[in-house]
């Protein structure tokens, strides 16, 4: 998408102010499309195996997203050359129910939707829950650009008795813990992470594209409640900056993940992570 689609708000001058973060992993000048990526985070903790958000799935028809319409993707691949098995996964968090962070909760069997990893526990936030279900569709910003997702992508584990649902916060372990950060959906989450001296961010949707570190007012047009998502991002930007929390969302592309820093009234990134480009 281009700066103007992606983020209504922004001005042309903010992108070539920044220019020097953005190009040309995050945007491109000469086109003006921003890039982005869809990441799906997978940790062990007390030793249990945990998927953060399962990604864009495959085999799945988005009427209204043709980017995420029956792709094929090696997702399941990429889990076993790390060594995982659907069957190994102890626990799905889902950050909130949008198309890209679901997809993967399910895997088409015949005709039918199934779970993909059948001895999971799937984490939802309650007020995505309910808020996406199919005849609440028309009272949203994003409409229909979620539909089906219920459908094929959350109704289906929770008829197989999988879902755990939760409210403001949760504690998963001594390392991991649920916070709600509402805003870009009404239930969309991040994960605090703090073990042994070390503290990440996994931080969903709370963001979609670098220019936001520094100019944190800007949405993009994905945005349930603006208003919320800007109270939401600046409260979890503070912290991490205050803590040194590795900031992980899920849409960053280059490195992908990044550490903090403040900037007079704002922020600034303070390094990006070691981790291969996207």
């Amino acid at each position: 998408m281009t700066t103007d689609v992606f983020f209504p708000d922004s001005e042309r001058e903010e992108w070539h102010r920044h220019r020097e973060l953005l190009a040309p992993h995050h945007w491109d000048p000469e086109t003006d499309l921003t890039r982005a990526a869809t990441q799906s985070w997978v940790l062990r903790s007390e030793g249990r195996t945990i998927v953060i958000d399962t990604g864009a799935g495959s085999d799945k028809y988005r009427p209204l997203q043709p980017i995420w319409s029956y792709l094929k993707t090696d997702y399941l691949a990429n889990l076993a050359a790390v060594g995982i098995r659907p069957e190994d996964v102890d626990l799905v968090v889902n950050t909130h129910l949008h198309d890209d962070h679901v997809g993967w909760n399910t895997r088409l069997e015949g005709r039918d939707w199934v779970p993909t990893f059948p001895n999971a526990t799937y984490l939802m936030p309650r007020a995505d829950f309910t808020y996406w279900k199919p005849e609440n569709l028309h009272r949203t910003v994003f409409g229909r650009g979620n539909q089906n997702v219920f459908e094929d992508s959350v109704e289906p584990v929770a008829e197989a008795g999988l879902v755990e649902l939760w409210d403001e916060s949760y504690v998963i372990d001594g390392n991991l813990r649920l916070e709600a950060t509402p805003g870009h959906t009404p239930g969309a989450s991040v994960i605090h992470l703090d073990s042994a001296g070390d503290r990440a961010i996994f931080a969903g949707d709370l963001l979609h594209g670098a220019i936001q570190v520094r100019e944190p007012h800007l949405n993009s047009c994905f945005e349930e409640d603006e208003a919320a998502a800007r109270v939401s991002r600046a409260r979890m930007f503070a912290r991490a900056a205050d803590t040194g929390a590795l900031v992980l969302p899920a849409h960053i592309p280059g490195h992908g993940a990044f550490e903090l820093r403040r900037e007079g009234r704002g922020f600034d990134i303070a390094a990006w992570a070691p981790f291969s480009r996207t």
